[in-house]
């Protein structure tokens, strides 16, 4: 036998074997296609692959083989892939002016917000005050994308926001909050009304009380907005909502001293929020954690709390700075912990930075007991029968606090 009958020996059985693989792949792959259901999605890697193998095969070749996809498909993939060779768009140049960096929009934008009196001019001042020449038209192009209106339309109308933020050191808030206490086998609602200050975060609290009847009220309100030592000392405006136990009583007294009262919309918690912010945090951080037995018991877990607000929380809108603290925080030392209401309420510090515990805030609902040297003085004197205070021991809405 030659070598080439041999050869064509070896060749026919290598087809019949091919052929064989190719039979049994095709019938895998239509028992496959059977059961799938739905359409077969694939990803870009997966049709350049078909396409490339695909290709030489043919129309006719790739229609007679049962494939997942159709060969109009195949081919379609593959002119994709020879356009997408010679795609150069990406590569292209953009025409027309290029666009103003981010920079640049984030500090025209900063400054129509903070400053509504400002126009196009005024911003692109300030602008080339900080190295940026920049022109009315663009300006007002970037104030329009972002919706922002021309100076006159934003004067029009002022925001609490901005309200707020222009008059937080003379505004103060008011408002109530309950808390329910065990006393006499049942539980009694206590009223705790408070003073919030908004430039300073500072709390008062002017009575806890289970009746805060008008009588009360009327005392409160000459009491904060006493000459000298009222917490009110200083505001200009007070916000409260429209609860029926802020008397017309209370909102004169507090005129009387040139103080304008804002009453909130009814049902607008949101309006009052620095006052509602407090409430959730004295409730989420103490009182909510304490179960109360007795008015007196109600009165040392606030006088607690109001000390470590004070003097011992730290405070995200005041930069995370204390009230009553000091702005020495040295990196060495011993670190020590305070601790209130049995560690409820913890303070860590460095002993070397000396901190001195916070002075007791006082009050004017005391008892005659441990009244200041001032409250003395001044019941004392001719000119307290003026203000009526009526501190009865017995009473109580002006228990000690």
């Amino acid at each position: 036998m030659s070598w080439k009958t041999l050869l064509a020996v070896v060749s026919g059985e290598l087809d019949q074997e091919l052929a064989r693989q190719i039979d049994f792949l095709k019938a895998e792959n239509k028992i496959l296609k059977r059961q799938v259901k739905g359409r077969i999605r694939l990803n870009d890697t997966e049709r350049r692959t078909l396409a490339e193998v695909g290709k030489p095969l043919g129309r006719r070749i790739l229609g007679e083989i049962s494939t997942i996809v159709t060969p109009d498909t195949i081919l379609r993939w593959h002119r994709r892939l020879i356009a997408k060779k010679f795609d150069t768009t990406e590569r292209r140049r953009t025409v027309g002016r290029p666009p103003t960096p981010e920079e640049i929009r984030e500090l025209v934008l900063r400054a129509a917000r903070e400053n509504p009196g400002w126009g196009y001019t005024r911003i692109g001042g300030a602008l080339k005050n900080l190295g940026h020449d920049i022109s009315r038209s663009t300006i007002k192009n970037i104030l329009t994308e972002a919706g922002i209106e021309p100076s006159p339309e934003r004067l029009r109308g002022t925001s609490w926001h901005d309200f707020i933020a222009t008059h937080k050191d003379v505004l103060a808030a008011t408002d109530f909050f309950t808390q329910e206490v065990w006393q006499y086998c049942r539980l009694v609602t206590f009223y705790v009304l408070f003073f919030i200050h908004i430039g300073s975060r500072r709390v008062h609290i002017a009575v806890v009380t289970p009746s805060p009847d008008h009588n009360v009220m009327e005392q409160v309100a000459r009491e904060v907005t006493f000459a000298d030592v009222g917490f009110l000392e200083g505001c200009k405006y007070l916000i409260h909502d429209r609860d029926t136990k802020f008397t017309k009583a209370f909102d004169g007294t507090i005129e009387s001293v040139g103080i304008e009262v804002i009453k909130l919309p009814r049902r607008s918690p949101n309006l009052n929020a620095f006052a509602e912010r407090w409430v959730r945090s004295i409730k989420s951080e103490c009182l909510d954690r304490l179960i109360l037995f007795g008015e007196r018991s109600l009165r040392y877990a606030i006088r607690n709390y109001l000390s470590h607000y004070h003097g011992e929380r730290p405070h995200q809108g005041l930069d995370n700075s204390l009230i009553d603290g000091h702005e020495l925080r040295p990196r060495r030392g011993e670190v020590q912990c305070r601790e209130r209401l049995g560690g409820l309420l913890k303070f860590y510090f460095r002993h070397a930075a000396e901190i001195v515990a916070p002075v007791p805030i006082p009050h004017l609902h005391s008892p005659p007991a441990i009244r200041s040297d001032f409250e003395a003085t001044f019941l004392s004197s001719p000119f307290s029968a003026h203000f009526s205070p009526h501190w009865p021991a017995t009473s109580s809405e002006t228990a000690p606090f």
